[in-house]
């Protein structure tokens, strides 16, 4: 598939970069550009001799598609369609982010969020088709399709239908979380914009590629997680667990942030972020190699988005300094402070400062707690014992002739759930007896 892009700003250099590495994640070949600097056109969005050169260049390159960088009206696409040669089919950035989506959605949660982003871009479209229609005599006016009053309550209808479904996975997904949590497990989560290095970073902190975990507990564990040089290789979540002893911690590794999503497209798939916003701790990955201002604004972006909803304490990762010098390095670090007053420094290809980040992460996820549990002999004590082994960290176990002393440390929840075990057992001694 040939490509041309098309980018409008209202002043300054237009910068292409972004919407060139979308294309090419879909799997399009850009074969040329056209760019202009001015207000928009209500009719073209780009000028009229603009939209001229665009068609000349179009049936010189053979594309097949153009892709806008602007959000494209129903009618800007229609009069775009009409100057370009037959069968060349115009798309704008959020067609090309959902035609992503769609091609990257594997889960049934993913597959859903692709469909619910895809009828949010539908709905006003045919809200403004219907309006159109009965203004107008003829009912395919523009070139929008024939009029069918009942298509939008049939939209409205299926996202009412998806959200539904979406809330009775989120509510397993969240049942799953808590099990970890009773298990002993810390939930850390990877949050940031697409090609920051998320998944790199997953793989570096990762403590055994052959994760071997219990499939209900932990469903969507994956023995291995994707790490290239594309936006949105990681549309749903992958699981790993990371070396921190002797905590035991499960890094989630989500779909990434991209620049200027409408609130639509963002509320389509605030599903995935919920592995965000239920973590014990943030990671926020940010690629330091880029612009301050690039940094600046996605940071912003980022901080809106999680501090909505998050509780956890938030560290800021500065990866790839392998790309920069310590000069720029420190100047970046200066520059952001404000929005990021401590992070850390790591370089997820190389591996650099990772284990200063993995300590990080252990001094910042919340403390464990000691205890002494005094344990009635009974048929199930070893197995409350062998339990507390492999959800807390032992430090000491004394058998005497009728109980057993268990000393240990381990999450708040582990040890709740421990003595609650350890009343059970006391209670059915004394049943017993």
């Amino acid at each position: 598939m040939r490509a041309i892009i098309a980018k409008r700003v209202d002043s300054g250099t237009p910068d292409t970069s972004e919407i060139r590495d979308l294309a090419a994640a879909a799997g399009y070949t850009v074969v040329g550009e056209v760019t202009q600097s001015r207000t928009a056109d209500s009719a073209l969005q780009i000028g009229e001799g603009k939209a001229n050169e665009l068609a000349t260049k179009v049936a010189g390159t053979d594309a097949t598609t153009v892709i806008f960088d602007n959000r494209l009206g129903p009618y800007q696409t229609y009069n775009l369609g009409q100057l370009l040669p037959e069968g060349v089919e115009v798309i704008d950035r959020f067609t090309l982010i959902l035609e992503i989506f769609g091609q990257r959605a594997q889960t049934r949660k993913a597959q859903l969020q692709v469909e619910l982003a895809e009828l949010r871009y539908e709905l006003p479209r045919a809200e403004a088709k219907t309006s159109l229609a009965k203004r107008e005599e003829h009912p395919g006016f523009m070139g929008l399709g024939e009029y069918d009053e009942s298509r939008e309550q049939d939209i409205k209808n299926q996202i009412s239908r998806i959200r539904d479904e979406l809330e009775r996975i989120e509510q397993t997904e969240q049942q799953r979380r808590e099990r970890r949590r009773d298990s002993g497990f810390d939930l850390v989560a990877l949050a940031g914009y697409t090609n920051a290095g998320k998944s790199t970073l997953l793989r570096r902190l990762a403590a055994d590629l052959d994760v071997d975990e219990n499939e209900d507990l932990h469903r969507d564990l994956e023995s291995t997680a994707e790490s290239q040089d594309k936006l949105f290789t990681t549309l749903g979540t992958t699981t790993r667990r990371a070396d921190i002893e002797p905590r035991d911690v499960l890094v989630t590794d989500t779909v990434g942030f991209i620049s200027d999503l409408p609130h639509w497209l963002v509320e389509s798939f605030k599903s995935t972020l919920d592995s965000v916003y239920r973590a014990d701790l943030v990671l926020l990955v940010v690629d330091v190699s880029e612009s301050v201002d690039a940094i600046h604004e996605k940071l912003v972006t980022c901080h809106d988005t999680l501090y909505e909803r998050n509780e956890a304490p938030i560290v800021t990762v500065l990866n790839k300094i392998d790309a920069v010098d310590d000069e720029a390095l420190a100047e970046k670090r200066e520059a952001i402070s404000s929005l990021a007053p401590s992070p850390v420094t790591v370089s997820a290809k190389e591996g650099a400062n990772v284990d200063a980040l993995l300590e990080r992460i252990d001094r910042e996820l919340p403390d464990w707690e000691e205890e002494r549990l005094v344990l009635p002999m009974t048929d199930d004590t070893m197995s409350l014992v062998s339990w507390i082994h492999d959800n807390a960290n032992v430090e000491d176990v004394s058998y005497g002739d009728d109980d057993v002393l268990v000393s240990f440390e381990a999450r708040p929840a582990v040890i709740s759930q421990a003595r609650s075990r350890a009343g059970e057992l006391q209670t059915a001694q004394l049943e017993s007896a």
